[in-house]
């Protein structure tokens, strides 16, 4: 009961604006990613509500600099090897290929530096596990065409993928097409580009754009099979189960409406087509989606080999506007009284994860691939240098058995398994690097200053023993 299945993928996941830096190199553009700054403006610009041009004078941009994965790649896999990785998940910067978005020839340079670090990891029998948009939207798509509002991004996109899938056909097996396209709900110009003008209608607005995406998403999906069949291509969800706060049926229907919010995206990605609940809710708040008449035919085809997803915490949900709140991933909710919490109020919840990918399984039928699942916590560094992170080695232990439990007991069928993040990295959700997740910590602060030095954390040894021997000992 203890086994995982033959050649499951453990490794860790990333993204490019989080780690590479980099930022305006070898002909990179600029990217939505790039102008979010750290601090108070923070918010207001991921959700769409400042809107920016660039960067704002006296403002912070971690993402500048992210952690100089761009210089130190080398070094980082060999770290990642020496912990026994089977994969490595990373995005592509799409402003790295096609700086503006709308170019006919893409970026050899930056091209050539994904090869690079492609054939670095398959040197070490790394698969490379890659993220086609891991939030990133060049800056002039937004500003010539309003981003993912705009049908011609799906045009741009399609060359991107294109391209990638061309450049790269036998060097990278598993694609994902969007990250956490569900966050576009919650943070629609960090997750797509989207800016919200005072005069739109926001939630038509969104949609308009998820319809883009879903469609891009399968259109990629079909380009991959006509390129290399053996490509597999996975949706890729900000999940976690939501509890109803009380038996109350009005909470029990509140908690499934909130689910069905985010089921939303794989229902179309997975299932082919929109569920009923979403055609009557447009139809209610008369929200009505322009789509060209191959659309749904396009969607129904091509869907989806595996579902990926995030998971950090469950959920809870009230109708009692007066119960205590507690923070998440971009996703605030009800404190749960029968959990822990993080030290930025996420609660700590592995039967939760369990319960997420038995739902997720039963709800789709298809292979899952646990993509992100890791604790933000603030690291110290002791005077012998030593950084003593038992509680990091907890979290992650318990999330193991819990997944464990869902494949040997629950029958549910999980490709792999990769924590986030396996180096310290910029934090999407406020932009801090002392929130950190890695076994492998890095010399950065939330100023910007530090040394970029690697330093293992006691969970580097901890994760290389829990790969070696595939899951068995954990202790």
């Amino acid at each position: 009961m203890h086994k995982f299945p033959k050649d499951f993928l453990w490794g860790g996941a990333t993204a490019a604006n989080q780690i590479e830096g980099a930022y305006d190199v070898d002909g990179r553009g600029l990217a939505n990613v790039d102008v979010i700054p750290h601090g108070e403006l923070r918010f207001p610009v991921i959700t769409g509500k400042k809107l920016v041009d660039g960067f704002i004078e006296g403002e912070h941009y971690p993402a500048k600099e992210g952690i100089q994965f761009y210089y130190n790649y080398k070094e980082d896999i060999k770290l990642f090897a020496e912990m026994g990785f089977k994969t490595f998940r990373m995005s592509i910067a799409w402003s790295r290929i096609y700086p503006k978005g709308d170019e006919d020839k893409p970026n050899e340079k930056g091209l050539q530096f994904y090869e690079d670090v492609f054939k670095e990891l398959k040197k070490y029998n790394i698969e490379p596990l890659v993220t086609i948009t891991h939030f990133d939207c060049p800056m002039h798509l937004i500003k010539e065409y309003g981003g993912w509002k705009n049908r011609k991004l799906i045009g741009f996109y399609e060359n991107l993928v294109t391209t990638l899938f061309t450049r790269y056909k036998g060097l990278v097996k598993y694609w994902i097409t969007f990250n956490e396209i569900n966050v576009i709900l919650f943070a629609p110009f960090m997750g797509a580009g989207l800016e919200i003008l005072p005069e739109e209608d926001e939630k038509q607005a969104k949609y308009q754009a998820i319809h883009h995406e879903l469609v891009a998403s399968s259109l990629a999906t079909k380009i991959a099979r006509e390129i290399d069949p053996d490509i597999q291509i996975g949706c890729m969800l900000a999940a976690g189960s939501t509890y109803p706060y009380t038996p109350n049926p009005e909470d029990v229907w509140q908690a499934l409406q909130k689910e069905r919010e985010s089921y939303f995206f794989v229902d179309v990605q997975s299932r082919g087509e929109y569920p009923r609940y979403a055609l009557k809710e447009f139809e209610r708040e008369r929200i009505e989606i322009e789509m060209e008449p191959n659309d749904l035919e396009l969607l129904k085809e091509y869907t989806v080999d595996f579902i990926s997803f995030s998971y950090y915490m469950s959920k809870v949900t009230s109708t009692d506007p007066e119960i205590e709140k507690t923070a998440g991933n971009m996703f605030a909710g009800v404190k749960n009284p029968y959990l822990e919490s993080s030290e930025w109020g996420w609660q700590i919840d592995p039967l939760g994860f369990r319960i997420t990918m038995n739902a997720l399984y039963d709800r789709y039928q298809k292979p899952l691939f646990v993509v992100e699942n890791g604790l933000g916590a603030k690291d110290v560094v002791e005077a012998d240098g030593s950084i003593n992170d038992d509680y990091r080695i907890d979290y992650l232990r318990s999330h193991i058995e819990a997944m464990r439990d869902a494949i040997n007991i629950d029958g549910v069928p999980v490709i792999g398994y990769t924590t986030w993040g396996p180096i310290d990295l910029v934090s999407a959700s406020t932009g801090e690097m002392s929130k950190r997740y890695g076994f492998i910590y890095v010399d950065r602060q939330d100023d910007g200053t530090g040394t970029y030095k690697r330093s293992k954390k006691r969970s580097f040894d901890w994760y290389k023993k829990v790969i070696a021997s595939d899951g068995e000992d954990l202790d």
